[in-house]
């Protein structure tokens, strides 16, 4: 039901997310994230789903790719509030995603990677 499913739905947290750099954003997004993940606008999914748009989208909903079910029903519209909590563990954040990432640790580039992400919509 649709009550259960908003109870069961990752709130979003109440974090502070720095100002970051889009440039360093993106030439994190290249070291860290590009090998399964592409941001470009139409661009395909790899190992991971395209992220262009990702802010204020609903969580597992890239058509084409197979997300798990932790994904799907996390209930999470992704904002950089979002972002930077999962970032710093998916696995801790979403127990059951299937993203094999072990985090960022420094939360400038957590900063710089959600402003590159937030530019690309």
């Amino acid at each position: 039901t649709a009550q259960s499913f908003r109870k069961m739905a990752i709130p979003e947290p109440d974090v502070t997310v720095n100002a970051g750099d889009v440039t360093k954003g993106a030439k994190i997004f290249k070291t860290k994230c590009a090998q399964c993940h592409n941001a470009d606008q139409g661009g395909k999914n790899g190992q991971g789903p395209n992220l262009w748009g990702i802010i204020g989208r609903l969580s597992g909903q890239v058509d084409g790719f197979a997300y798990s079910a932790a994904n799907k029903n996390s209930g999470i519209t992704w904002s950089a509030k979002h972002l930077e909590v999962y970032l710093q563990d998916p696995k801790k954040y979403m127990p059951g995603t299937k993203m094999v990432f072990a985090g960022l640790k420094k939360e400038v580039d957590r900063a710089d990677l959600i402003a590159f992400l937030t530019s690309k919509q």
